[in-house]
């Protein structure tokens, strides 16, 4: 039997997580699960999985999963250090789930504890890559990348060695507005963003596949994790979800991982690495599918995958400042104050004002996140006056 940590046990990734496990209990012992702030659900499924402690990182709500667990003998915690302490236990793999910023700290304290970490949160090596790929060396743990495209390039990259690699191609559903004009991105709205045509995602991330960014984010994440140079990292439209990436070596070989369009494939990949497991996942019908189609990206209509390029090849606080800009015009979009045009606009003025240097330690990205955020806000104040 092994342990299993799940941050952000709520979440569409916890949650799928979570399923596999349910179908294999005999194999998993869970130490902690997080939630955000949905404290009755964390009671729910802490009830159900019986971890050593389940933590709410909305402190207010402690009291709440307090109640719902009295009597369970199951120790409960909230706030932001004690997510990192949850994180911090020793476990044989920890999912990273947690979405957005909020995801850093625990993350470094799950790879500080020198186990094996499932990321699922992409924003940690976009912000803070370089400062979390040398605490993986330091504290020798290992990263399995759980995204759909970074999943399917490890397990292409079994196959040869990453000094062949000549290019790796990161596939994009385009997202539901993939065929829409300007003017109707102008005026979409968040109902109309969040229906994405093949993923069932959290808001954030489906927000982020209609402009694209998720897109951008997963360019400078694969940058992070595959070092073959931004050169040799490309992105292509692929609207059926079928192939999740491919990776192209030197004697002229493409290898592609396809599979249906639900993350529990790449759960399943981390969760058994490096062997495989059963999902309850229907196998692909490529009759049925008929025929795959690709084209490039357009980079007028769609900006984000070109400042997300940028900011990658800028470095040092350059994708910190992209990543916090991001989610700041991401809930503006959301809360109807700015048109969904306006998202990357809104990053690309926070790019263009000075940046802080480069960060050195998880502090220092903390502290580039909160200014970039400062100045996301002050940008977004005028764009709503304009």
């Amino acid at each position: 039997m092994r342990t299993i940590t799940i941050l952000g046990a709520t979440g569409s990734i916890g949650a799928s997580t979570l399923d596999l496990i349910r179908r294999n209990r005999t194999d998993w012992r869970v130490v902690a699960l997080t939630a955000h702030s949905q404290a009755n659900e964390l009671a729910r499924l802490a009830r159900e999985f019986r971890p050593e402690i389940a933590v709410i990182g909305d402190e207010a709500r402690l009291p709440e999963l307090r109640e719902a667990l009295a009597g369970t003998g199951i120790e409960s915690a909230g706030g932001a250090q004690a997510l990192c302490e949850a994180a911090g236990r020793a476990t044989d793999l920890t999912v990273s789930a947690i979405v957005g910023a909020a995801g850093l700290a625990p993350t470094m304290a799950a790879i500080e504890q020198g186990g094996v970490v499932a990321l699922a949160n992409k924003e940690a090596l976009v912000s803070a890559g370089d400062v979390m790929t040398a605490a993986v060396a330091r504290f020798g743990a290992t990263l399995l990348p759980t995204d759909s495209e970074h999943n399917a390039i490890f397990q292409c990259l079994q196959a040869g060695r990453i000094e062949d690699v000549r290019s790796i191609t990161l596939t994009a559903s385009g997202g539901p507005f993939r065929e829409w004009t300007w003017d109707q991105l102008r005026a979409a709205s968040p109902a109309q963003a969040l229906k994405h045509p093949n993923w069932d995602m959290g808001a954030k991330i489906t927000i982020d596949s209609a402009t694209m960014m998720n897109k951008g984010l997963e360019y400078i994440e694969a940058h992070r994790l595959f070092p073959v140079g931004l050169e040799k990292i490309r992105i292509l439209v692929h609207p059926q979800s079928v192939i999740h990436s491919m990776v192209e070596y030197r004697d002229g070989s493409t290898l592609a991982q396809l599979g249906p369009s639900d993350m529990r494939v790449p759960i399943a990949s981390c969760l058994a690495w490096p062997a495989r497991m059963d999902t309850p996942c229907a196998p692909l019908d490529l009759a049925a599918l008929g025929s795959l189609t690709f084209f490039a990206p357009d980079e007028e209509r769609f900006p984000a995958t070109r400042l997300a390029r940028e900011a990658a090849e800028a470095g040092g606080a350059a994708p910190a400042v992209l990543s916090a800009a991001n989610e700041v015009a991401v809930a503006a979009f959301l809360a109807g104050q700015i048109a969904f045009t306006d998202i990357s606009a809104l990053v690309a003025q926070t790019l263009d004002s000075d940046l802080p240097p480069a960060p050195q330690c998880l502090d220092d990205v903390l502290a580039v996140d909160a200014v970039a955020r400062v100045r996301a806000a002050e940008m977004l104040e005028i764009t709503r006056v304009a």
